[in-house]
Parts: structure tokens; C-alpha cells; sequence
């Protein structure tokens, strides 16, 4: 009896083993997959002029040639195409280096490059622990100041009063649902709190880049890219264009029906958990969009949208 458990245990190893590895190759082939369309966007937006290259006649490319940032960036023509092309090849920081320079990267654009390369290390897991309970106190501590924390992909984790009145249509959605990103790209214009969307949507959407190239191949990243990109055009338009940035401090203006536009700055902060989750604070940009917030705290219940007219 125990040669079959034997047989069966090693057979139900060999499974798991099987299916780990399958899940690991998945993995790399999407990385590959997003380093080589990454890299292509970036080279599409710099010109020879740029470079100190003569513009020539009988370009095709809106950008650099592959052997033009092979030969600015030392290395061999072959292996930049395959690097271009998601092939399986290695590459070194100093050849990250050098290829970041010629495409003038900047910093978030150089640690995207870094993390889809699997340079230094693989994409961290998702982690699911909750928020610390001194991040709901400072929530509610910083009153009249609209303030939330979300995680990597825009899910909204926590939010304070001052926040809840000026965004009840998200603050009231289930947890599925409950995401700033999903909210602004599927909700009508008439409906949209944000007022400066050519410069807020494709600024959210390049912080989301560079978080899924944290985790790249994980279901809940893979799964909600997927589902936004069927509902919305403009988000697909937005994604495709491989754009990335840190979280930081902008200006955002938002409009409820009741009080009209409020104008504000808001301050992204790390905190310490979970991974990747940040409190985002909107401070008012003057006193008319201040009394406004003040006037939303004291009537709850006032709703963000008017159709009566």
C-alpha cells in the first residue's frame, strides 16, 4: 500500500510543480510582452533632431530607428531588436543604464524599465493586509481637508468625512466597484466630479502603469485592465500608450452641483502598509473652494449630480 501513496504523492509534487512553472513562464512572457511595447513607445518620441542625427528622407519611423538607439547606447543591433521583440535574453544595468539615457527616461520611467526587465528582482505580490489603525485616526484627524488612502490600482481603501461629501457617488459603491479609475472613465460627463480630465485620467493611468509592471501576470492587475479596457475607448487609448509616473502632488479641480467648482492640490503620501498604499490629501487652492468644502461637511447627504434640468 504505501508504493501507490508513494506514486501518487510524487505524482500530485510533479502537478503542482508543473503548474507553478507554467504560471512562472506566463509571467515572463507578459513581462517580455510589456518591456518590448514599452520600449517602442519610448523610442517613438524621440526624434534624430533630438540626438544630433540628421533627419534623413525616407523615414518611416515617427522616432528613432532600433539601430540608431543601438549605436547611441553601445550595444548590439541584434540584441536591442531582440530585446524590442520580447525575446528571452538577459540584459545587465549598465546596458539598462544606457539604453534609459539614450531614450531620456525619467526616474519612474527608469525604474519601470528596470522592474519589466525582472532587474534586480521579480514583482512583489499583492499584499492583502489591512490599513494600520493610526491611519484611520489621521483620516479623521485632518477634518475639514477631503483625504483618502488607495492602493496601487486606485481601490479605495479609507476615506474621512470631508471626502465622503465631495465624492458620494464612489464612496457609496460596493467594494468591487469602490475605485477611482473605474469610476471617472465609466461615468458620464454630466455625472464626472473631475473637471480637468485631459490632464488627470492620463496622468492616473500612467501611475497605474507603472504599479502593473509590479505585477505583471497577477489575476487582480491582469483582471481589472482587462475589464476597464472593454468598457472605455478612452482608457484603452490611454493604456496603450505605455506612459508611467509616480504618485505626486497636481492640481485637481472637481465639481459638485451644489456649491460648483472647487479647486485643489493634492499631496500623495507613502504609508508604511500595506504595500503601495497611499493617503492622498486635497488641500483647497483658495478661500471660495474652501468655504465650499466647509459648507459640504455641514449639509451630509447633499448629492454630487443634478438631473432636474
Amino acid at each position: 500500500m504505501t508504493q501507490p501513496d508513494a506514486r501518487a504523492a510524487s505524482g500530485s509534487d510533479a502537478r503542482r510543480a508543473a503548474g507553478s512553472d507554467a504560471r512562472s513562464a506566463a509571467g515572463s512572457a507578459a513581462r517580455r510582452a510589456e518591456l518590448a511595447a514599452f520600449l517602442r513607445t519610448r523610442r517613438g518620441r524621440i526624434t534624430p533632431q533630438d540626438v544630433g542625427l540628421p533627419p534623413g528622407s525616407r523615414r518611416r519611423t515617427p522616432g528613432l530607428r532600433r539601430e540608431e538607439v543601438a549605436q547611441l547606447a553601445g550595444v548590439g543591433v541584434t540584441w536591442y531588436t531582440w530585446l524590442e521583440q520580447g525575446r528571452p535574453i538577459n540584459a545587465s544595468t549598465q546596458v539598462l543604464d544606457a539604453v534609459s539615457r539614450t531614450l531620456r527616461l525619467d526616474q519612474a520611467e527608469h525604474e519601470h524599465l528596470y522592474r519589466l526587465a525582472d532587474v534586480p528582482a521579480v514583482a512583489e505580490t499583492e499584499d492583502h493586509r489591512g490599513l494600520e489603525p493610526e491611519t484611520r485616526l489621521i483620516l479623521d484627524q485632518l477634518g475639514p481637508l477631503p483625504a483618502a488612502v488607495y492602493n496601487g490600482r486606485y481601490d479605495l481603501m479609507a476615506w474621512n468625512a470631508a471626502y465622503e461629501r465631495l465624492f458620494p457617488a464612489l464612496t457609496a459603491q460596493p467594494p468591487a466597484v469602490r475605485n477611482a479609475l473605474w469610476q471617472l472613465f465609466t461615468t458620464r460627463d454630466c455625472c464626472n466630479p473631475v473637471v480637468n480630465t485631459e490632464e488627470e485620467l492620463p496622468q492616473m493611468v500612467a501611475t497605474l502603469r507603472a504599479g502593473f509592471g509590479r505585477h505583471l501576470g497577477e489575476p487582480a492587475w491582469t483582471g481589472f485592465v482587462r475589464r476597464l479596457s472593454a468598457v472605455s475607448p478612452d482608457f484603452v487609448r490611454m493604456w496603450a500608450a505605455h506612459d508611467v509616473a509616480r504618485p505626486g502632488s497636481r492640481m485637481k479641480i472637481f465639481h459638485h452641483c451644489a456649491v460648483g467648482l472647487i479647486r485643489t492640490v493634492s499631496t500623495s503620501m507613502a504609508l508604511p502598509s500595506p504595500p503601495e498604499a497611499r493617503m492622498v490629501v486635497y488641500t483647497p487652492l483658495d478661500d471660495e473652494s474652501r468655504e465650499r468644502i466647509a459648507w459640504l461637511r455641514a449639509h451630509p447627504g447633499v448629492p454630487a449630480t443634478d438631473h432636474t434640468h
